[in-house]
C-alpha cells in the first residue's frame, strides 16, 4: 500500500499498525537548528492519548514517543526525524468477529475489495491509532511555524453544538471534551454517557483556529492553502466533511453579506468580518485561518449491525473491544496537528517562491 506521505517541502510518513509493535513516523525537510526534543512532542501527544477519561476508549496507552534520528545537541540536523512509539496494550482476541464479517461504516469492507487482504486487529491501518503520529510530526511542524498559534475545540457533539455567548477559550483543558463551553462540557457528559451505556456512538463537529498566519502563504490554484487545509483534515480518520471560515453556510448568503470589507489600517487592511476563513484565492489574507471538521459517529459499536461476511452471507455484528463513544472528542489535538503540518509546509514554500 502506498500513499502514505503528506506535504510537499515539509513532508511526513507514518508507518505502523493498531496493533503491532509500534507505529511512527518519518519527518523530512524540517530546516536545521530548531530546538527540539521529546519534552516538546509529549504534551500534544498526552492531550490525544486513550483512556483519559471515561469518555474515550480505554485501552491503555502511555503513548510515550521516542527520537531516533534527525536531532543532534538538541537541534535539528535537517535530516529526517525519525519518531516512534510502542504498542503496549493491544487486545486482539476482541476482533475474532471482525475477522468473519464486515463492519459497516469502518473501512473493513474497502480494505478487502482493493487489496484482497486486510489487518483486521483494530482495523489495521484504518485505525485512528494512526493519528498519534500526525500529533506527533504536527509538534515538530509547530516549531517551523513558531509565529502562529493553533488552537482547536469540540463545538458540537450528537448535534448539540455549544452556545456563541459562553464561548471561553481557557474552557478548552478544562473538560475531556476539549469543550469552551462549560455549560456545554456539562451536557455532553451525559450525552455521551447514554450513548456509551447504549453500545453506540455519536458524531461531532471539530473547530480550529490559526491565528498569526501572514498573508501571502498558498497559491492561486494547484496548491491553494484552504485545499491543502481540506485534504488534510479529510485525511483523518472518521472524517466526512470540512468547511474553511463559514464553508457551506456561504451558499445561502448574498454578495454583500459574503464579502469580508476592508478599511485601512496601521498595518495594511482591517477586515471587518471573516467569512472567508483568512483565505481568498487559496491565499491567506493575515486572518485567523479557521476549518471546520465533521467526525461520523464510530463504527465499532455493540449494538448488532447487519452486515455480509467474506463469503457474502448475510449475517449481524456487534463489535467487542475498547472503542471511543465519540472519537471526535480525541479529533481536536489531530486537527491541530494537520492544520500545523500544512501551514508549516506552506510557510517553506511561500519561502522557497519568494524568498
Amino acid at each position: 500500500m502506498s500513499h502514505n506521505s503528506f506535504g510537499h517541502l515539509f513532508r511526513f510518513t507514518t508507518w505502523g499498525e493498531s496493533h503491532g509493535p509500534a507505529i511512527g513516523a518519518v519527518v523530512d525537510g524540517c530546516p536545521p537548528g530548531l530546538a527540539l526534543s521529546e519534552a516538546d512532542i509529549q504534551p500534544f501527544l498526552d492531550k490525544r492519548r486513550p483512556g483519559t477519561s471515561r469518555f474515550t476508549t480505554q485501552r491503555q496507552e502511555p503513548d510515550v514517543v521516542r527520537i531516533l534520528s534527525g536531532v543532534f545537541e538538541g537541534k535539528t540536523t535537517g535530516t529526517p526525524i525519525s519518531l516512534m512509539i510502542d504498542n503496549v496494550d493491544q487486545r486482539s482476541k476482541d476482533y475474532s468477529d471482525v475477522a468473519k464479517a464486515y463492519r459497516p461504516g469502518h473501512a473493513d469492507y474497502a480494505y478487502d475489495a482493493k487489496y484482497g487482504f486486510r489487518d483486521y486487529r483494530g482495523g489495521g491501518r484504518s485505525s485512528a491509532r494512526e493519528t498519534a503520529m500526525r500529533v506527533a510530526a504536527g509538534a515538530v511542524a509547530r516549531l517551523v511555524i513558531h509565529e502562529v498559534t493553533i488552537t482547536a475545540w469540540v463545538e458540537a457533539i450528537g448535534g448539540d453544538a455549544i452556545d456563541p455567548a459562553n464561548f471561553d477559550l481557557a474552557q478548552i483543558d478544562q473538560n475531556p471534551f476539549f469543550c469552551p463551553d462549560a455549560v456545554a462540557a456539562a451536557r455532553w457528559e451525559k450525552l455521551v454517557d447514554d450513548a456509551r451505556k447504549a453500545g453506540s456512538s455519536l458524531g461531532a463537529v471539530i473547530a480550529c483556529e490559526a491565528t498569526g498566519v501572514p498573508a501571502g502563504w498558498g497559491a492561486p490554484l494547484y496548491a491553494k492553502l484552504d485545499a491543502d487545509l481540506a485534504s488534510a483534515c479529510m485525511s483523518i480518520n472518521a472524517v466526512k466533511g470540512v468547511e474553511i471560515g463559514d464553508g457551506f453556510s456561504a451558499g445561502r448568503l448574498r454578495g454583500e453579506d459574503n464579502a469580508d470589507a476592508m478599511r485601512p489600517g496601521a498595518d495594511g487592511p482591517e477586515f471587518l468580518t471573516n467569512h472567508a476563513g483568512g483565505i481568498a484565492g487559496g491565499i491567506s489574507t493575515g486572518q485567523p485561518v479557521l476549518v471546520r471538521v465533521a467526525f461520523k459517529p464510530t463504527s465499532s459499536i455493540l449494538t448488532p449491525v447487519e452486515t455480509i461476511d467474506r463469503e457474502g452471507n448475510a449475517t449481524e455484528i456487534m463489535t467487542k473491544g475498547r472503542h471511543d463513544p465519540c472519537v471526535g472528542i480525541r479529533g481536536a489535538p489531530v486537527v491541530e496537528a494537520m492544520v500545523a503540518l500544512v501551514l508549516a509546509d506552506h510557510k517553506l514554500r511561500h519561502r522557497g517562491q519568494m524568498g
